[in-house]
């Protein structure tokens, strides 16, 4: 029989894959026609593993042979390209890693390798082998050029314009200080203050829990008037392109001095609408006589011109308004005065018409105190949720209150299903898959489709995660990388993205049991097979102190994990950016506390092909007699449940031994129990394997891994595939299950 593999997606093999038996004999040339393989493309043959050439493709392949045809998606043959090495590069996993301090001088910076990070700051040195250590300081971190995070920072909290910051991207529930979207400005409306502002809550849509003035619900002001503006609709509450004249900043206006001009506008802009705003801070009065308030008048008059983009007048001055009061008020008066005008760019001044009254008896003074031009715009802001808000100045609100907006506010993102794919709507969850998809597929992260995306995998993460209680909460609002914001946010769910054949992985330090693949001395190359161990100093940490962002109280707090033994005095604290429940962050203190102290022996060594069958965080099988992890060799004869070894045997008295067999597509059948014979290269099975064992010497002999129910092999998780020339380096390290006990 000759056993056809025929892979037509290399970059997906399981989901590329045709798989057949042929009980006749066959040439690959036989089999290329039946199966219809199409020869405009470049196409690889492997038999039995080994790269086979087009003139040997007419010969007849040997019985029990494993045929491999596989679709390239380029090179192949021509122009000096080596296909192996094509197949190779496709199936190369990439998984950017962390290795410093002590823990790079301990055993050095192995790249596509020891996924590990060291973290050494208060108290300790903190090592994890699979899923990176936080960085220390993501909390607030910005980068060069780019302010402070309001969110993170206690003393950044509040609203302002964070001009050429990014728009805040928010996963998850959390409580912001919303950007403002335009400069706050002022009007006055009956002698009080309303102050107009306009807040950028985030990219994408919100559902908005609260809206408060820094821990009090705007619900508790009356004097407050608040919208939320959802993507693509419009502001109805105000104006909000307004720009305020900076040069106006409460000058007096007298008699025969002309307070200006000022241009109002910047250049290439249009304003249809100015707003004059007058203070009359000593109120408008006589005090006569009999100790009581005469009525005095104020005129004034304000004059516009329109300018050109260079400043450049494009007419004469002519009068916008004439305005006057006449008031017996000793109180501070404040007044706005609004005019249409045609669409243009204008300058503008102002002049008192009447004389002021200087008795110390008169309040008869004016000040100018500001000027808005109201711009034409198109006010379409995309994609992003805003809040607009109206206040009304009053012993409640403070000028320092009023710029304490914020919102506790769920991000709304669309599901997927293997079923019915992507969701109709977009629903309010804290989902740390779905974050993941959006950072992939929105304009503002990566901007890849479904096909780059393993979205089966998030699926079957996020039921997961669900069921943990593991959520993801936080604020993007500083520029970094698609990958570290993908890095940072599959943290908080124990997980690691990585690129494989041009598609976007994830893969979550969790329990396994069924190793994907077995090695041992048979498939590992000769004297490659190397173990490292990371050694304790005394600086290395027992137990691990978690900051993160309380759900509760809105502020940096944090947890320790430690287990059975662990010292107290030796803490190591890292920020898990994201986490916001103090039960999900306890857990991963300990998880980090578990991992630095069980995972510290680093497996590496070098097999053929087949060590393209696991992937990254996959567990393995490593059997070597070299490291007593049991003994290892192939099957050279059966006779029914006897089967005859290549390699003597040993078993261990009073011990039931068990014998792993490897099956023709690399993964592990078993183990089997067994028991002696008279020959020690002899065992008989106790039941008979579910596969076919190859025995012929015209295929590759089916490898065995033998030892006790514990012994018969480590198993490792793969923290790093690297291809070299014709072999594959693989990197991994030594599992073990206490690290998942949290």
């Amino acid at each position: 029989m000759i056993y056809l593999n025929y892979i037509t997606n290399s970059c997906q093999p399981d989901k590329g894959r045709v798989s057949r038996v042929f009980k006749q004999p066959q040439t690959v040339w036989q089999i290329i026609k039946e199966q219809e393989v199409n020869m405009t493309m470049p196409v690889l043959c492997l038999i039995n593993g080994t790269p086979t050439l087009r003139n040997k493709w007419g010969n007849i392949i040997a019985d029990n042979s494993i045929v491999s045809l596989i679709m390239l998606p380029l090179g192949g043959g021509g122009g000096g390209s080596n296909p192996l090495k094509t197949v190779l590069t496709v199936a190369l996993l990439v998984a950017t890693v962390y290795t410093g301090g002590a823990v790079g001088a301990a055993y050095g910076a192995i790249w596509g390798g020891v996924a590990a990070a060291g973290v050494s700051m208060a108290g300790g040195i903190l090592i994890n082998t699979f899923v990176p250590t936080p960085k220390p300081a993501l909390n607030g971190m910005t980068s060069s050029g780019y302010s402070q995070s309001p969110t993170y920072s206690l003393q950044a909290q509040g609203n302002e314009a964070r001009l050429g910051n990014p728009i805040p991207v928010i996963y998850g529930r959390h409580l912001i200080y919303p950007d403002f979207a335009s400069q706050p400005y002022y009007r006055y409306i009956d002698n009080e203050q309303y102050v107009y502002q306009l807040h950028c809550i985030g990219q994408g849509e919100y559902d908005v829990e609260q809206i408060r003035i820094e821990d009090t619900p705007v619900s508790f002001f009356d004097e407050i008037t608040c919208s939320v503006i959802r993507p693509s609709e419009k502001n109805t509450l105000f104006d909000e392109d307004v720009v305020t004249s900076a040069e106006v900043a409460g000058q007096e206006l007298l008699k025969g001095k002309v307070c200006g001009p000022f241009i109002l506008n910047p250049a290439e802009t249009m304003i249809n609408k100015i707003e004059i705003d007058v203070a009359f801070q000593r109120g408008c009065y006589y005090a006569n006589d009999n100790g009581g308030l005469s009525a005095k008048s104020i005129n004034w008059k304000i004059e516009i011109r329109a300018v050109d983009d260079g400043d450049s007048p494009l007419g004469e001055w002519y009068t916008l308004g004439n305005e006057s009061i006449t008031e017996a008020n000793h109180n501070a008066m404040y007044k706005t005065y609004a005019y249409e005008v045609p669409a243009g760019r204008y300058e503008l001044r102002a002049t008192r018409i009447d004389d002021k009254d200087t008795s110390s008896r008169s309040g008869h003074e004016i000040r100018w105190i500001s000027a808005k031009g109201f711009v034409i715009s198109a006010k379409d802001y995309g994609n992003v949720t805003m809040l607009a808000v109206v206040m009304r100045a009053t012993d409640n609100l403070s000028q320092r209150s009023s710029r304490m907006v914020n919102c506790i506010v769920t991000r709304k993102l669309k599901t997927w299903s293997p079923l019915s794919g992507w969701s109709p709507s977009a629903e309010a969850t804290q989902s740390i898959a779905w974050a993941l998809a959006d950072i992939l597929k929105a304009d503002y992260g990566a901007n890849l489709s479904d096909k780059a995306i393993d979205l089966e995998t998030l699926y079957r993460l996020d039921q997961t995660w669900t069921a943990r209680g593991d959520t993801f909460n936080a604020v993007y609002d500083s520029k970094l990388t698609v990958y570290e914001a993908l890095s940072r946010t599959a943290k908080t769910g124990r997980a690691v993205a990585f690129i494989q054949g041009g598609i976007v992985r994830f893969v979550r330090d969790e329990p396994k049991t069924v190793p994907v693949a077995m090695f041992g001395p048979r498939n590992i190359v000769k004297n490659s097979l190397s173990i490292q161990y990371i050694m304790p100093s005394e600086d290395t940490a027992d137990s691990v102190c978690v900051e993160y962002f309380s759900e509760k109280t809105w502020k940096t707090s944090e947890v320790t994990g430690s287990f059975s033994g662990s010292s107290s005095d030796k803490i190591a604290t890292v920020e898990l950016f994201g986490c916001t429940n103090k039960e999900q962050a306890l857990r991963e203190a300990t998880y980090m506390a578990l991992a630095n102290r069980y995972r510290r022996r680093i497996v590496s060594f070098t097999a053929e092909l087949e060590g393209l069958i696991p992937c990254y965080g996959d567990l393995i099988a490593v059997t070597h007699d070299m490291a007593k992890w049991g003994q290892g060799g192939e099957i050279v004869k059966q006779t029914g449940l006897k089967l005859t070894l290549s390699e003597p045997v040993a078993f261990t008295d009073g011990q039931e031994c068990y014998l792993a067999l490897r099956q023709k597509n690399g993964s592990l059948a078993g183990p089997y129990r067994v028991w002696p014979t008279e020959n020690f290269s002899e065992v008989l099975l106790a039941e008979e394997p579910e596969i076919k064992i190859l025995t012929d010497t015209n295929t590759e002999r089916t490898h065995f891994a033998f030892g006790t129910v514990d012994k018969w092999s480590v198993l490792a998780r793969v923290t790093g595939i690297r291809p070299r020339s014709t072999n594959v380096e693989i990197t991994a390290v030594i599992e073990d299950n206490r690290v998942h006990s949290s």
